[in-house]
């Protein structure tokens, strides 16, 4: 390996908010920095609510201008969305939102031609409204759909725009239900039957594949002086920030946390039980042959609506304040589609405790108190289940991504596992990022070396479970019964 500092452009893009960070990366060190952060802004027009892909790309342009000369950009985002291009190339309008509300319904008619159980055996992908193919089932008689000619999931349709090339990376991919996690490569027999033209998608790549050059054009409106590669990395945010867990072995559960928690295991083959489609639990693809098989929960979404609703009050605060209210007073269930929409959280909150018989939350403290009880629970049930369904049991849980920021709710979900908990790195998606593309350029070698140069060179924070947990059991108990 070579004893030189390299330089890793990573754009790491979030449902609220994109970022481009720069990883300075050597043989035993790692550095990462923000070089600019700008705002992920849905819009809602007529036929429904839409990304404004545009303005995104506008700040990655004004992100990589900021992060000066790099020897590499890599793209992590979301799931699931796409754009459609025409056969000039040309974006057929913006990408919908996987909040839009096109898909309800669309799974039953789904289901109708593949019953859930068989979706689930070919995919190993757990139910959500807003997966890509129902997505794609919903437009399939759209003049949108008619027109297109080629599908690209929101990364690879950035990455196009900077190089020219198109390709679908594969750890995104696996989140569209279209892959076979078993083969790694697209199911065409389950395409067929749901008439999903598998050739709109561009070829298939891997993990520290090459994604092209920066464009000329591009160069001249960041000031980078070329060639400048573009390499495929985890392009799931969250198969990069499951990447930058500093795990020692293998007996770990983790979180990611930030709009979503994405909570689960690293495993070596996807567990594909009817068990774990009842408990709905994904196999979503990850680096070097791994599969991560975890549970959507609804994460921090739940107080970002209820902070943006109080006004935006001050959440140190806020957390402060929920501290002192008594645990586990009343629970919701964090992961219920309920809670999807935006607009009116607080109250909806409410009301889900006062139809369950609860005591209802009435200050912002009681709310934010509830919210983070019941994410700490709903940490709890996932990492419990996960265990259990796929026979991996675990001695530690690791929270990264942005709720490693919020120390009472790492706390309380070391209380709720009867687990230690290990916080950090916070930008761990865009730390993952980096580690591919420093890994594509020799300066990294496998998965588990990664993880140690992490373990050595970012701030973590432990959490050590305090108490008894059985208040956790009866909570749990309790929302079951309802």
């Amino acid at each position: 390996m070579s004893g030189a500092v390299k330089s890793y452009a990573a754009v790491d893009l979030g449902a609220s908010s994109g970022r481009v960070m720069v990883g300075r990366v050597g043989p035993d060190s790692l550095e990462l920095s923000e070089a600019h952060r700008f705002v992920n802004r849905p819009v809602r027009v007529p036929e429904g609510l839409r990304w404004d892909v545009l303005a995104l790309y506008g700040g990655v342009l004004d992100g990589l201008r900021a992060a000066g000369q790099v020897d590499s950009v890599g793209i992590d985002s979301w799931a699931v969305d796409y754009g459609l291009l025409d056969a000039d190339g040309a974006l057929l309008g913006n990408p919908v939102h996987y909040r839009d509300s096109r898909t309800e319904g669309v799974a039953e008619k789904v289901w109708a031609s593949v019953p859930a159980e068989q979706l689930y055996a070919a995919t190993g992908l757990q139910y959500a409204p807003f997966n890509t193919l129902y997505q794609l089932v919903a437009a399939r008689d759209s003049a949108q759909l008619a027109a297109a000619r080629r599908l690209l999931l929101i990364p690879d349709l950035l990455s196009y725009w900077l190089t020219g090339e198109q390709g679908t990376e594969l750890t995104n991919a696996s989140t569209t239900q279209l892959i076979d996690p078993r083969t790694r490569a697209w199911s065409y027999d389950l395409a067929s039957r749901l008439g999903v033209d598998l050739g709109l998608f561009a070829p298939l790549r891997r993990p520290g594949d090459p994604a092209g050059v920066l464009r000329a054009e591009v160069l001249e409106e960041t000031g980078l002086a070329g060639p400048v590669p573009v390499t495929t990395v985890g392009s799931h945010d969250t198969a990069s920030a499951v990447a930058a867990v500093p795990a020692d072995g293998e007996r770990f559960a983790y979180i990611c946390t930030g709009t979503w928690s994405l909570a689960g295991l690293e495993l070596d083959a996807p567990v594909l039980s009817e068990e774990s489609r009842a408990a709905n639990f994904t196999n979503e693809l990850g680096l070097d042959g791994t599969v991560r098989y975890l549970r959507n929960i609804m994460g921090l979404w739940l107080l970002q609506e209820c902070v943006r609703a109080w006004g935006e009050p001050e959440l140190g605060g806020l957390l402060l304040e929920a501290a002192e209210v008594p645990a586990l007073r009343s629970v919701v269930d964090a992961g219920d589609a309920a809670f999807l929409a935006p607009g009116r959280m607080p109250e909806r909150i409410a009301e889900a405790c006062r139809a369950s018989g609860q005591p209802v939350p009435g200050t912002p403290a009681e709310i934010t108190r509830c919210i983070l009880d019941s994410l700490a629970l709903a940490h709890r049930r996932a990492v419990e289940d996960a265990q259990r369904l796929a026979g991996h049991p675990v001695d530690v849980v690791h929270v990264v991504g942005g709720g490693t920021r919020n120390a009472l709710l790492c706390q309380l979900t070391a209380d709720a596992c009867g687990l230690p908990v290990v916080a950090g790195p916070t930008e761990a998606a865009a730390l993952g990022n980096v580690l591919v593309q420093a890994r594509a350029h020799g300066l990294v070698g496998d998965l588990a070396s990664g993880r140690r140069l992490l373990t050595r060179t970012q701030p973590l924070t432990r959490y050590e479970p305090r108490g008894d947990t059985a208040p956790w059991r009866e909570a749990q108990a309790r929302l079951a019964d309802r």
